[in-house]
Parts: structure tokens; sequence; C-alpha cells
């Protein structure tokens, strides 16, 4: 803003805080003594309120503001205003920025210009929930050195892990990341530093939570910001994120005429993994991040906060007798078992639009906060790829983190196999999973809905010594589907009788072997060895799930908290 127009609004914001002092009177401020001053200190107070005012009244001629609203965004502080509860923002660093200041006299001075610091900080509530807060200003230098204060940055990042509190993170910009124009005002260049960062892996690893949103063009400091949290969000009409945007990239790899949305939009990070959710505009983002937070507890020495439901924890659900089809190749639908069994309304998806061989998120039975894993039939057959183990292996160290137990329902045929899948590293990352599940300690419980077969069948099921687990009449196991497993097992067989007699008897022997298998694979001679622990009634999984939790919560929560604080245990999400 122009000194002049700055000059201004401190006038007229002046004028309406000053008392009992006619316009007409005039006084000599330079020959002001240190006994002339008020009592009270309001001349400081004044000045501070001046101040304050400033930074939360929009410039409306600033060009950063008017860029803002043509872009279709919110003002950081109506940002604020939408975000928390009504009245509960208590700003931190209220006055950090710019000031030009004026001498009136041998010891005093007034400002005459101020540039907020383009980063709003503070506490607030959500729902409730004492949180801390920091909020770009994409108006003021598109958020980013030369117009934040680091400082304050770190100062809040610290003060989150010594007070315990969640901290949400709304970028619009490069979150204080670097400028050129910085070596100009600086007079130098220098080695880009990242105080920030320690900080935010240790709150990470102490389950602080760490809830980000992208509302804007989230660019390189900015991007890693919200892409470190515990969970992100991106508004899909105004969203963005790139390590570097579009001009930058055409002078780097020639790539011309790309939109932020082209480069970074929602098409790209909501669906390789990077932003975990996508919501439609600034307020479904809002309403994702209360939503996330009222599972979570303020840090890893706490447990997850505990609600009253309505849902009966002995109601039968008798669709899920008849929701698996008889016909084994049939697909169903993934999400409506979860539905069902969880309190009613209570699922929240995590990551829908990538790794989609998965299905994660968080719920409530008994409302009580559960993770929740389930394999989607639907695509890909349910094969866990390689973008479905790392999403996967993300939510468990999530739930680990946060003592959340998790009830996963199994329907897997192996790992995803083919030349796409080979290429994709699908067993690098399925082995990562196996290693998320082996090295967290997060009580599970698995409910077999279908099949189980190969590595990942076996390290979803095998996991947690001694097992809680029960599975559905419609259960099927093995190390391979009898599909292409009667053909390596008994290949040599076949083909002889294909050489010897035609390939008519070498099918009659192939439709022999499998009547064999799929009677010796009925799921009660598994359960007569103890090879299933039992085999339930699908109707009555709420109820069976609702009890395992409420013992979780009673017994073994507690005591996972203790050794939480006593350092004994020691979970880790990075």
């Amino acid at each position: 803003m122009s000194n002049k127009t700055a000059k201004e609004r401190l006038d007229q914001v002046n004028s309406h805080l000053a008392t009992g002092t006619p316009k007409n009177q005039s006084r000599k401020r330079g020959s002001r003594s240190a006994s002339a001053l008020p009592s009270d200190y309001s001349d400081v107070l004044g000045q501070i309120a001046t101040l304050q005012g400033i930074a939360a009244t929009p410039d409306t001629s600033n060009r950063g503001y008017v860029r803002q609203k043509k872009a279709g965004k919110l003002w950081v502080q109506e940002r604020i205003q939408q975000l928390l509860d009504p009245g509960s923002f208590r700003s931190v660093g209220s006055v950090s920025g710019t000031v030009k200041w004026k001498q009136i006299g041998d010891t005093n001075e007034e400002p005459i210009g101020f540039v907020p610091s383009n980063n709003v900080q503070g506490f607030g509530r959500l729902r409730g929930r004492k949180i801390i807060l920091t909020a770009d200003d994409f108006s003021i230098r598109a958020g980013h050195a030369d117009g934040a204060s680091t400082e304050k940055t770190v100062y809040m990042e610290k003060l989150a892990i010594a007070l315990k509190l969640p901290i949400v993170k709304l970028v619009d910009g490069s979150s204080g990341g670097g400028s050129v124009t910085t070596i100009r005002s600086w007079e130098y260049s220098y080695i880009p530093p990242l105080p920030s960062f320690q900080h935010v892996v240790e709150q990470l690893n102490l389950g602080i939570p760490n809830l980000g949103a992208v509302v804007g063009p989230a660019i390189g400091l900015g991007a890693a910001r919200v892409v470190a949290c515990h969970f992100s969000v991106m508004a899909g009409d105004i969203g963005s994120l790139f390590n570097a945007g579009p001009d930058v990239v055409k002078n780097a790899s020639f790539e011309e005429d790309l939109s932020p949305a082209d480069l970074g939009g929602p098409a790209v990070h909501c669906t390789n993994g990077t932003i975990d959710n996508l919501a439609a505009d600034e307020a479904g983002c809002f309403e994702q991040l209360r939503t996330v937070l009222s599972y979570l507890p303020n840090c890893g020495t706490m447990l997850p906060p505990v609600i009253q439901s309505s849902d009966p924890t002995d109601r039968k659900s008798e669709v899920l007798r008849s929701i698996i089809p008889r016909a084994k190749n049939r697909m169903y639908n993934a999400r409506k078992i979860i539905t069902e069994v969880v309190d009613q309304g209570s699922f929240f998806e995590i990551g829908p639009l990538w790794g989609r061989t998965a299905i994660v998120g968080l719920a409530r039975l008994g409302g009580k906060p559960v993770g929740i894993v389930s394999l989607n039939c639907e695509v890909n057959a349910g094969a866990l790829d390689a973008l479905g183990s790392q999403k996967i292996a993300r939510m468990l160290k999530f739930l680990d983190i946060f003592n959340i137990p998790l009830v996963q329902f199994v329907d897997i045929p192996g790992y995803a196999i083919g030349t796409v899948a080979e290429r994709n590293a699908t067993m690098r990352h399925g082995i990562s999973l196996a290693t998320a599940y082996y090295s967290t300690t997060m009580p599970v419980f698995s409910v077999i809905t279908r099949r189980v077969y190969g590595v990942a069948g076996g390290l979803m099921l095998d996991c947690r010594d001694p097992r809680m687990r029960v599975a559905w009449p419609s259960g099927q196991w093995g190390s391979l589907p009898l599909e292409g497993g009667i053909e390596v097992g008994h290949s040599f067989e076949l083909r002889e009788i294909e050489r010897q007699h035609g390939k008519q008897k070498r099918d009659e022997r192939y439709a022999e072997l499998e009547n064999e298998y799929k009677r010796l694979m009925n799921p009660i001679r598994t359960a007569n060895h103890f090879g299933v622990e039992e085999i339930i009634d699908p109707a009555h999984t709420r109820e069976l799930c609702c009890e395992w939790v409420g013992h979780v919560y009673e017994t073994l929560l507690p005591q996972r908290i203790l050794e939480r604080i006593s350092g004994k245990l020691q979970p880790r999400f990075t």
C-alpha cells in the first residue's frame, strides 16, 4: 500500500480511538515529557490497537487483495472466521510486520505505515477443541519470505509441542518460502534454512495432530508444509500445489502454457496420494478439518475422544448375509459393508481418489474412534497394487500414532500381477506395507469377508499374535486362487492328458480337480482344524466389533497410554 494511503487509514483509526481530546486542541508532541504521558499507557495501547485494526481490516484498493477476490478466494481473516468457532480466535504476533515510524519527539514516535505479516497465527477452537492455527495471507507478497515472520512460524510450531495442541495450517502461497527479492532487500544471498521442520517432525511422531488445507496455490515451502501433515485436503475450485510455479517450470523444462491446475491441481495431487482428500471449495475443506480432528486426541499420550452414540451396539444387519455373491467372480460394494457395521453416519473416508484398490478411513463403533481398512473388489478385482499398499501403510502409521484401533474387512486375492504391476514396484511397496503391519502395535480386529490369498493376505491377518479375527461363511483362502492355481499344481498331469487324449479329456480332468478342491475348501473344514477361529453370521458383525472395541478402550488403550508416557512405546509416523 502507498504511504499516503497507509497514513490516511492510520489517521482514521486513531480518530476513533482518541478519547477526551477535542479535534481543535493542538499539542506540541515534541515537548511532551515522561510525566505528561498517560499513566494508563493508553498511548501504547492505542498504537497497538491501531496496528491490529489495520491487520484485521482489508485494504480493498490493494492489488493483492483485489487479486485474491478475483480468484474467488476468501481473505485470510474471512477464512479464520469461517473455520473457527465464533469469537474464539486469539492472535499471536498480531502486530508483527513491517512498520514505518515517524519520530515525534526525543523519545516518542508513531506509526505512519504498516504492512502486516503475511502469515496470521494464533489460537482458536474447532467445535470446542482448542487448536493452534496458521493461515497464509496471499494478498501480501503471495506469502513469500519477504512478507513473513519466520520467528513467529517457528514459535507456533514449538508451542504446539509444548502445549500439546493440534495445529491446523491453511496454505495459500509459499508459507514464508523464498523469494529472489529477499536477496535485494538483505543485500546478500543465503543458503535456504528450514528452521521449523525439525519441530514438525517431532509433532508428527508425538501424535500432535497436523491438519492442512490447500486453499490456493501451495508453492515450495507451502507445499512441503501441507504435504507433511497427518491429513491434508485441497479446495477443488482454487487449490493447486507444486514445487515451482508455471513460470519457473517454463524456463526450466520448456513446458509452456501450463495453468496451476494443469501443473498441480486436484486431478494431479488428489489422485497420486500427495494430498489425501478433495473438497469442492474452502468451506468443504474446513468441514473436513473439523471432522478429522473429532476422531483424534490432542497428542499421542491421550485417548481418542469418545462420544455418545444413539446407534445400538447390538444392532443386527441382515443385509450383510447376502451382500457377498455366491458367484465367486462377481463384485460387490465394499463400502456398504463398512457403513452397515460402524455407527450410522460415522465413516469418513481418507484418500478415496488414489490407491483405489484399498479403502481406508475413520469411523466409530459405540461412539469410540476406530480406523477402517478394506479392499475394494470393484477396482482391479481387489488385488493390492503399489498405491494401495502405500495408502494402507500410511493409514496404519496414522492409527498407531493416535492410539486408534483398527478394524479391517479382508477380501484380498493377493498382490496385483502383470507387467504394469511389476513396473510399478508392487512387491517393493507390498513389503513396505508388511513392515508397517508388523512394526505398528495398535490393536487389530479382522473380519474375513471373502478371499485371503498369498503373501498379501497372510500379512494382513497374521500381523498380531494372538490373532483377533472372525470369518464370514463366504470365506475362501489358500496360497493361490483356484483359477491359475490348478494349472500350476497339476501342469504336468494336464499336459500329458492333453498330449495323449486330447483337449476335451484334459478339460474334463480339470473340472474334476476343480470340483474336488472346491469341496475341500469348504470353510467349515478349516474351522474343524481351528485354521480359522470362528465363522460367524454376518448379521452379528457389528455386535462383535463393538464388543471388541469396547474392551480395547476399557483395558488395552489405558495401558498403551502409560507405555507412551513412560517412553516404553514410541511409535513413529515419519
